[in-house]
């Protein structure tokens, strides 16, 4: 049997006609920047997301990015980040002039540890980025008081867990504001590049749509050194055709991971933990195993698909050798590093393919 690591074909084949009908839409129109769609899905990807708000943006990097600047963080400030996490996640830091600094996650979770975060404060200190990797809510509670202690933003970086929940309630709200990448993998996907940052702040909102306009806030009135980044009409209207229906692929992801998570059975497989304040959507479902290389090569002998997220932490990327990080400086992002593997994850998957998966990862010794 052949399963790829990621398919879209099953949620094409559902959503072919609106998709369609999304394209001869915005074709027919002739209107492909700032319109309609682009309006109708930030209006619905706010609602969604229970925020007053939603800016469009050309990805989830710039989204992140747009936010930073709109807060005035810049040159020689410092903003938390995770040392386990997808590169955008600093880079957006980066890009703004500001220094990342690193906290090691929680291994169970791979997400910050909160615990660790009040360390790595100082006086240089403007925010936290939490990221829900994976799908998986951060633990918000703790670092929202230790962001109120300390007068810092919060800036959610949602760009893989649009729709999971935290003690009930959508991820995306609890910061000053949060950024989501509609990358086409993600689990709310365009069909190219897109993004959007959402906040309940009015001003902040204006703001970032003034930034990813040239710093435009009407029509050759430049009030900001700004960019280009804002959401197309046509990728617009795909993700509003889409919307509608994340709840629902949502919950066929957990109906998948729920078959891993009571089907796999070997000692050599550390299964992901889901904490009692968290609904993850799984747009990653990642094991751990001490013997990744040969699980690896067990699975794709087999026809199955794999991925690993991310097999080189930040603090050993070359671009960032600057900051001056060594071997082991982070031991947690390196073990998860070193040992996690990614498993076939996306809707449309049947029960026999789980099965197999289930059964091929049970008999590796």
């Amino acid at each position: 049997m052949k399963i790829p690591f990621v398919s879209f074909k099953p949620m094409e084949r559902e959503l072919d006609v609106e998709l369609r009908d999304a394209f001869n839409r915005v074709y027919t129109r002739s209107w492909y920047i700032e319109g309609e769609e682009d309006e109708k899905f930030e209006n619905a990807f706010a609602r969604y997301c229970n925020t007053r708000y939603c800016v469009g943006t050309g990805n989830g990097l710039d989204a992140l990015m747009l936010a930073l600047k709109a807060l005035e963080i810049e040159d020689g400030d410092e903003v938390i980040v995770p040392s386990n996490t997808y590169i955008a996640t600093a880079l957006a830091v980066t890009y703004v002039g500001a220094k990342p600094v690193l906290v090691e996650p929680d291994i169970r979770t791979f997400n910050i540890d909160p615990n660790r975060i009040e360390s790595a404060i100082t006086r240089k200190t403007k925010a936290i980025m939490p990221v829900h990797l994976y799908g998986q809510p951060c633990d918000m509670d703790p670092i929202i008081d230790i962001a109120k202690n300390y007068n810092l933003y919060i800036i959610e970086d949602c760009a893989q867990a649009h729709g999971a929940k935290y003690k009930g309630k959508v991820i995306g709200s609890f910061g000053d504001v949060a950024g989501f990448s509609f990358y086409p993998g993600k689990n709310l996907g365009a069909l190219g590049d897109a993004g959007a940052a959402v906040t309940n702040d009015e001003e902040l909102a204006k703001k970032i749509r003034a930034l990813g306009n040239y710093g435009s806030d009407y029509k050759y009135h430049h009030i900001y050194l700004g960019n280009n980044s804002r959401l197309d009409e046509m990728q617009a209207a795909f993700l509003s055709a889409k919307l509608p229906h994340l709840d629902k692929m949502n919950e066929e992801r957990r109906r998948i991971a729920r078959m891993y998570l009571e089907g796999i059975n070997n000692q050599e497989v550390i299964l992901p933990y889901i904490p009692d304040y968290a609904e993850p959507v799984w747009h990653i479902f990642g094991i751990r195993c001490k013997r990744r290389k040969e699980l690896e090569k067990w699975l794709n002998d087999a026809g199955i698909g794999t991925n690993k997220h991310y097999p080189i932490p930040i603090h050993l990327q070359e671009c960032y050798k600057e900051l001056g990080y060594k071997e082991n400086d982070y031991p947690v992002a390196q073990e998860i590093s070193e040992t996690e593997l990614s498993l076939p994850m996306y809707y449309g998957m049947n029960e026999q393919e789980v099965g197999y998966i289930i059964d091929t990862i049970n008999h590796f010794r």
